[in-house]
């Protein structure tokens, strides 16, 4: 169909994980060499197929481990599936992980510039919506202090604000709306809201369900790295919470 927009087919990823401690890089090397380095595969995501149409706003829910940060970033081009294949169609700004292409020496003014080169935007675009973006992360005067002393809180501030600053057509979002006050929380939501009514596609994660209820129309229940259950927002909650 023409408007879907974030397809995945078959997708499973495994991550090869060391059986035994090593205490050094020299000891890891040495004992790979000597092909001494055992290995026990951990299966993330299991046989993944679902698809998501433009302008619809899907929550990604399940436990620890279930595998939803994994899908998150093989959906944002991070990790390549084991198996499968993504197929997606328009521009994507992944908010994946806090502070993802920001260099830490650098002042919050300094990374607004380098975060959106990684994004795409140009230093013309940059210096035109600049005070918007400030503006909207509430940073004030702490814009020119380098981002190393930053809270988490201000880290999912300044991301959130460079990546909407123009309307995504697809948006990640991976428990950034859990950093920080209830107020700039709400006022996220409200920004993604916008987003929506511009067609915007949204597929986020969070531990939050009233969260996920109040800005997701459909939600995606993953369990042991396989869909347990996906369709409207509500009843796929409510099976979710009936089972933990």
């Amino acid at each position: 169909m023409d408007d879907i927009v974030i397809e995945c087919k078959e997708v499973s990823c495994v991550f090869n994980m060391s059986t035994e401690k090593v205490d050094s890089l020299k000891e890891y090397v040495l004992k790979i060499i000597k092909r001494e380095l055992m290995f026990k595969e951990f299966l993330a995501l299991d046989d993944i197929t679902f698809s998501v149409r433009k302008g619809e706003t899907v929550g990604i829910i399940g436990l620890n481990g279930a595998g939803k940060s994994t899908l998150l970033k093989i959906i944002a081009g991070i990790l390549k599936p084991t198996k499968g294949a993504v197929t997606i169609k328009g521009s994507v700004s992944p908010l994946i992980e806090l502070g993802a292409g920001f260099d830490s020496e650098l002042t919050g003014r300094e990374n607004i510039y380098l975060n959106g080169a990684l994004l795409g935007y140009s230093k013309e675009f940059l210096n035109n919506v600049y005070d918007q973006i400030v503006e909207f992360s509430e940073l004030g005067n702490f814009i020119d202090v380098p981002v190393k002393n930053y809270s988490s809180g201000m880290y999912a501030r300044l991301g959130f604000s460079i990546a909407t600053i123009v309307k995504p057509q697809i948006l990640i979002i991976d428990e950034v709306l859990a950093v920080g006050d209830f107020l700039f929380q709400e006022k996220c939501e409200k920004k993604i809201d916008e987003l929506m009514s511009g067609e915007t596609t949204v597929i986020m994660v969070s531990h939050s369900i009233e969260q996920i209820k109040r800005i997701c129309k459909r939600a995606i229940w993953l369990n042991n790295g396989r869909i347990a259950a996906d369709g409207d927002v509500t009843e796929v909650c409510e099976q979710y919470i009936h089972s933990v």
